[in-house]
């Protein structure tokens, strides 16, 4: 449920981007299409649809870029697009509204289509049966790249309106996976992030049922030039046990998880019609700690949940407490209509507000008292911009006395400024 933005600009057209992992993904594709087709004159935004804030957000920004740029053809595309077509299309200076099957195909960006075909281009997404793969071999960044190796989702919480603009589960063969992998660090990307919808339900859908793991597993055997891989945001209930003996024995997967996990109330789960309770998430994370002391966690949070009391919302406090989650992200509930939980009885918007600011706090207080622990110890820095990068467990670390973006840097970690970790390059020699 990570939601952010971003854009990418060109002489000729340029990409806003919101959401997820994924949505950053499909936009990298979207602007090789656009290379390809010699389209011009042309800005795309790429909607979010994962919360009303989002969709709102999507929606501010289709105004605003309609107002600044008269003349240019503005095509709206994303989950937002796929669910409400219409009301998309009726915003005046639109010139087309995508779907997300429709969004991926090159056909779509040809350049005299965008202004001469339908203005609606959105099929029904309950229809796919195929994820379409694509061989992109550049990123924004130089550094990281996204693949994506699932799509879709088949559960149905009762506060999410994902499904309906992504449809129903699909994989990527493993040896698309593979080949995508390979061809990107070719070009030179240090780590890999493994992305989807739903990435724990990888393989359903394959021939022989692969597992997530046995995926990755063969992943990292078939490209040992891959230095780092991470996974984006998975289910506390479906990591498989070669998950586990990677993080428990492969250095090159990232000791970092992020967590769906929504509530620490069973009650909330239950009426959220989510597939764990509490103890599930305690035992992943004291089982994965147990296993790779350093590991760091994040997680998706909704705070004022329809019917969640006082003592509920003081649940999820003490779980946060009690496992220390490091990177939170706290959503205060967010109506969807069609969604089960729209019908349910509501929380006063203050009391949403107050209760994700609590456990906003509480996750900044808990990133703090971890990166303190962290002092003192050794960790190699994917070197981004500005000499500041991530560590193997995801923490933001400086380079003192500078390095060059795009190298690992192995450091001994001798501070901290605010969120941001101080390291000095060590001599000591990997093992």
């Amino acid at each position: 449920m990570i939601c952010s933005s971003s854009t990418y600009k060109s002489s000729s057209y340029k990409v806003k981007t919101f959401g997820c992992r994924l949505n950053a993904h499909e936009s990298e594709i979207i602007i090789k299409h656009l290379q390809e087709s010699g389209a011009s004159n042309t800005i795309v935004i790429n909607t979010c649809a994962v919360t009303a804030e989002a969709e709102r957000r999507s929606r501010q920004a289709i105004r605003r870029i309609v107002r600044e740029n008269p003349g240019t053809n503005i095509v709206v595309t994303g989950c937002a697009a796929q669910i409400n077509q219409d009301n998309y299309a009726a915003i005046p200076g639109v010139t087309r509204v995508v779907g997300n099957e429709e969004k991926l195909r090159p056909e779509t960006w040809n350049a005299q289509d965008i202004i001469d075909k339908p203005k609606v281009l959105v099929n029904d997404i309950m229809m796919v049966r195929n994820t379409a793969t694509h061989l992109v071999t550049t990123s924004q960044g130089r550094e990281r790249a996204i693949v994506q190796v699932q799509q879709g989702c088949d559960h149905r919480c009762t506060f999410c309106v994902i499904p309906f603009g992504r449809g129903n589960s699909r994989s990527v063969p493993m040896e698309v996976v593979v080949k995508q992998v390979r061809s990107l660090v070719a070009a030179g990307y240090l780590e890999i992030v493994l992305s989807g919808i739903d990435i724990t339900s990888y393989g359903g859908d394959l021939p022989g049922n692969p597992s997530l793991g046995r995926m990755v597993r063969r992943l990292l055997a078939m490209v040992p030039e891959l230095p780092r891989l991470r996974l984006s945001s998975v289910d506390p209930v479906e990591l498989d046990d070669d998950i586990w003996r990677l993080l428990e024995n492969e250095q090159r997967f990232m000791p970092h998880l992020h967590l769906s996990l929504q509530s620490g109330d069973d009650m909330m789960l239950k009426r959220m019609k989510r597939r764990h309770l509490s103890e599930d998430v305690i035992r992943l994370v004291n089982y994965a700690r147990a296993l790779r002391p350093e590991i760091a966690f994040g997680a998706d949070i909704i705070a004022g949940f329809p019917t969640e009391t006082e003592q509920m919302h003081t649940n999820t406090v003490n779980m946060l407490l009690d496992l220390g989650l490091q990177y939170v992200h706290i959503f205060p509930y967010s109506p969807r209509p069609g969604t089960p939980a729209t019908y349910m009885p509501k929380i006063h918007d203050d009391t949403r507000k107050s209760r994700a600011a609590e456990l906003r706090i509480i996750g900044a207080d808990n990133l703090v008292r971890w990166l303190d622990t962290r002092v003192g110890s050794i960790d190699r820095v994917l070197v981004e911009r500005d000499s500041v990068g991530h560590g193997e467990s995801f923490a933001k670390i400086r380079v003192a006395g500078g390095a060059v973006a795009g190298e690992i840097v192995k450091i001994i970690v001798t501070g901290r400024d605010v969120t941001t970790l101080i390291g000095e390059r060590t001599i000591e020699t990997d093992k």
